[in-house]
């Protein structure tokens, strides 16, 4: 199937795109639940971090995820890489099952699938030189047939995210953090992959360069054809970037829906929240339409039924706090999807 990816955008809106049909990546049922010891003496428990979720990235498409810290964001993003072990689900990259695919072959599929990490200093070796550090991946996937061809594509990827090749042979310490993310960029870049998972990339930066490197991202995945999970708690950068939108709270995707569509007309109590706390052009935050109370439910010991009941203004008493809501398409396309027994009409 031919794909067309016609974009346009303005000096300060969000980019639009054409969509993309075809899917590169997806994780089906997908769980994963960390052992805690509370108590010197009891059994582990288990923490919830990511609860039976499904989601799809298509090709060249950026999938925004969001949600309050601790809702299993980063997990979920480290589950489509396979850093993690499911503990139940699976990843399909490409039309392959990863938990079916031999060692070599998951290496080698490895190539395709990267990060790029939110801090850009912890996440560089401060001992390697940023020649070594972009090539060690060409070198580990030999994909240099010379020391002179691994230079010269080092150079080029430095050059391609806005560095000059003159910086090579300096360490992570001499650089800004919007540059030391650029260097990050350029390593995720050396393997050529097709999927990149960016994990509140910006969140570290100062505000000044956090436009400068999203745009470098937008850039990238254009010219490049690439596909991001972009996780996010910064929403302004989220409406500016992304295509669709996933909500997470508590270990599970509550709502799912194009950039625009959610937005505009939230449909689950907790994104209506979040979409309301959205600070204006003006820099005014809107007034919320609900205020919440309390702090999220801790993973450990989830309430019965939707996890968001305790604090949602619309729970209904004897469903929401007994019955745990299906994330299920509203609208004639399919596209927009809620997980809530009363939505926000």
């Amino acid at each position: 199937m031919s794909e067309t990816n016609t974009v346009s955008r303005d000096a300060t809106g969000p980019i639009v795109r054409e969509k993309s049909t075809r899917t590169l990546v997806a994780v089906e049922g997908i769980s994963k639940y960390f052992p805690v010891r509370t108590g010197f003496f009891s059994p582990p428990d288990l923490l919830r971090a990511v609860d039976h979720v499904s989601l799809r990235v298509r090709k060249r498409e950026v999938l925004g995820l969001v949600g309050e810290s601790g809702s299993g964001k980063s997990t979920l993003g480290r589950l489509f890489l396979r850093l993690y072990e499911p503990t139940a689900g699976k990843v399909v990259f490409d039309g392959k099952d990863l938990s079916r695919i031999t060692a070599a072959e998951l290496r080698a599929l490895r190539r395709r699938m990267q990060m790029i990490f939110q801090d850009p200093y912890s996440s560089l070796n401060p001992r390697m030189r940023i020649r070594e550090i972009v090539a060690e991946g060409i070198q580990i996937h030999k994909l240099a047939k010379t020391k002179r061809e691994e230079t010269e594509r080092v150079a080029a990827l430095l050059t391609k995210v806005g560095l000059t090749p003159d910086v090579m042979d300096r360490l992570p310490h001499e650089f800004s953090g919007g540059q030391r993310q650029r260097v990050g960029i350029a390593r995720a870049l050396a393997v050529d992959p097709d999927f990149i998972v960016c994990d509140e990339p910006v969140s570290a930066l100062d505000v000044s360069v956090q436009a400068q490197v999203v745009n470098l991202l937008s850039d990238l995945r254009e010219n490049l054809g690439l596909s991001y999970l972009f996780i996010s708690h910064d929403l302004r950068v989220v409406q500016h970037l992304c295509d669709r939108v996933a909500v997470m709270y508590l270990g599970r995707v509550v709502e799912l829906a194009p950039r625009d569509e959610l937005f505009e007309h939230p449909r689950h109590p907790y994104t209506d929240v979040l979409m309301n706390a959205v600070p204006s052009v003006s820099g005014q935050k809107k007034k919320l339409a609900v205020l919440l109370d309390g702090e999220p439910p801790s993973p450990l010991r989830p309430p019965p039924g939707c996890a968001f009941h305790p604090r949602c203004p619309r729970a209904i008493k004897g469903t929401c706090d007994k019955d745990v809501p299906k994330l299920e398409a509203i609208g004639p396309d399919g596209e927009h999807r809620v997980a809530c027994h009363n939505p926000v009409p």
